[in-house]
Order: structure tokens, then C-alpha cells, then sequence
């Protein structure tokens, strides 16, 4: 019989946590199992490269296991996991001196209306929506990553990368901007 490892099973993944405190390999595999291909697309989304993701991943695991003592449980553990390997991917980029063009009150860029196609509808695939949010400079796709894909707001984002919160509400709305742009060109075959 297959064990059932699921998030909705606290229970389980406290005494996973536990039992890898002891330092127990399996116990930590299935920690790994449990959250690896979340953390890896968080840390994908914000390196935009396989192998920087899977490097990233590999670090934050490593600080997991090495750290779980101090985990609280003031957050769920994925929280915690999730905050880890945000640090390790914003760090990886400043490591490869990526700039992440974060600059202080810019602007708002106004919004365009949002136009529909002739059968009244709008589609985009999401593996288009994912290849534009790659062309994004790398200040753009972070902000923009950490707001809309992991929720958090622009307070907690100013905190996490060192920057005002209307610079973070800036970079927000300059990258969901040039995104727009970037699929408008995409429709048309133009990226």
C-alpha cells in the first residue's frame, strides 16, 4: 500500500519534522518528496533557469535540514520552506550580479484596457504566459512573481528584497505592464 503524504495531514508532517530533527534520512526524503516540485517552481520562476532552480532547490533544502531545530511552527512548515527558498533565489541572483533594476519612485505606468478577441474571449496558455514572464528584466519578475504567484503583499515584498513598499508597487505595475506588452506580442508572433 502506497503512504499517503499530503499537506492536509499536519499530523504527519509534524512527525516528519520531528523525526528529521533526529536526523533520520527517510524521514527527510519524504519531507524533500512532499515539497520539492513547489519549491522548485518558486525558485524557477524567480532564476528563469533549470539548473540555477535546481541548485537553489538542492541550498534551501540543505539550510531546511540544517535549521529545522528553529522552526516554531508560528507559520506551516511550507511557509517557512517557501521564505528559505525565496532568500536562497533572490541571493542566487544578487550572487550572479543580476540586477534586479528595483529603482525608487517611478511612476505608476497606466493600465490598458484589456481588449478581448472577435469571439469575446481572452486565452492564454499558460506556458506562454510563463515563456513572456522570462523575457521580463529580472527586477520585474520578482516583484511581480512574489506578488501574484506566492501572495505576498507589497509590505512583506519591500521587507524581503530591501526596498520601499511604493517601489515594490512601482516594479508591480511597470512589470505587469511590460508583461502585457510582451504578450500582446507573443498573440501576434512577434516574440
Amino acid at each position: 500500500m502506497k503512504e499517503d503524504l499530503t499537506i492536509k495531514d499536519p499530523d504527519r508532517i509534524n512527525f516528519l519534522i520531528e523525526e528529521s530533527i533526529k536526523g533520520r534520512p527517510a524521514a527527510q526524503y519524504k519531507l524533500y518528496k512532499q515539497y520539492s516540485r513547489a519549491m522548485f517552481n518558486i525558485a524557477y520562476r524567480i532564476a528563469n533557469n533549470r539548473e540555477d532552480a535546481e541548485d537553489i532547490l538542492q541550498e534551501s533544502f540543505i539550510e531546511c535540514f540544517r535549521n529545522l531545530k528553529s522552526f516554531r511552527a508560528e507559520s506551516t512548515f511550507g511557509a517557512w520552506l517557501k521564505s528559505i527558498v525565496i532568500n536562497k533565489s533572490i541571493d542566487h541572483l544578487r550572487k550572479k550580479d543580476i540586477q534586479l533594476i528595483l529603482q525608487e519612485n517611478l511612476p505608476d505606468v497606466p493600465e490598458e484596457e484589456e481588449k478581448e478577441e472577435e469571439n469575446g474571449e481572452t486565452t492564454l496558455k499558460i506556458s506562454n504566459i510563463i515563456h513572456c514572464m522570462g523575457l521580463l528584466p529580472a527586477g520585474y519578475r520578482v516583484v511581480l512573481s512574489l506578488y501574484l504567484l506566492e501572495g505576498y503583499d507589497h509590505s512583506e515584498i519591500s521587507q524581503i528584497l530591501g526596498i520601499s513598499e511604493s517601489t515594490s508597487k512601482s516594479q508591480y505595475s511597470r512589470a505587469r505592464a511590460k508583461l502585457k506588452k510582451l504578450l500582446k506580442k507573443f498573440r501576434n508572433g512577434l516574440t
